[in-house]
Parts: C-alpha cells; structure tokens; sequence
C-alpha cells in the first residue's frame, strides 16, 4: 500500500480534492498508521474504546433533560455505580436491590462496604 501511495501517478492528485486529501493524509501519518503491522499488541482500529465511551456521547444529550441540575448530578452518582459493577464484574440489577434493601438497616460509617469494588451479596 504504501508504494502504491507514493506511486508517481497519484502524486499529481489535486490537493484540495477528497481523494488528494485522504492521500496526504495517510502519506503524512504513514509511519503512525503503519505501526500495527510492526508490534502484535497494537490494533488496527479503537473500535474497543469508541464502543466503550459511546453511553457517555449519547448521554451527553439525555443529560439536558435530566429536569435539573441536581436532577442531573443524581444521574451521573447512578452512572458511576452501574460502571463500577461493570467494572468489578458485578451485576447491578443485583447489587442495586441488594444495596437498598440493606441500607436503612446499614450503619453509616460502613457505608463503603456497599460500594460496587466491596459489595459481597448476602450470604457471602
């Protein structure tokens, strides 16, 4: 590919065209883009972190219609904990009603046992 790029031929593409852009593009990044191919543990694509970052995006526009500014700040507390369980590899339907069946019982100063990195299910 990369003598294709350079190819004498598709030097005379006009620059300001889509096609003449794309190539300059890839001509001045081809050194970063190339890199995949010399180490195994780099990937090709970031499919995996746009996948991961994509609920924030789309949160971002749910989040002006969150009622209000504390209405919204209780939405983020609640996204946090469900990327916390995801994070600890626990099930937050569970952890949730687990938690707030626990917690008028709780006392206060080991609030932090329930936290989604601490929580053990009942019986546990």
């Amino acid at each position: 590919m990369k003598q294709w790029l350079w190819h004498k031929d598709n030097l005379h593409l006009l620059p300001k065209s889509y096609i003449g852009k794309a190539f300059t593009y890839a001509r001045n990044f081809w050194e970063k883009l190339s890199k995949y191919v010399q180490n195994g543990k780099y990937r090709i694509d970031n499919n995996l972190v746009e996948n991961t970052i994509r609920p924030v995006a789309l949160g971002r526009k749910n989040y002006l219609f969150a009622g209000s500014h504390e209405g919204a700040k209780r939405a983020a507390v609640i996204y946090s904990f469900m990327g916390t369980c995801k994070l600890n590899n626990v099930d937050p339907y569970e952890w949730m009603t687990d938690v707030l069946n626990r917690l008028p019982d709780h006392k206060a100063n080991k609030l932090h046992e329930l936290l989604p990195t601490n929580w053990k299910p009942v019986g546990q």
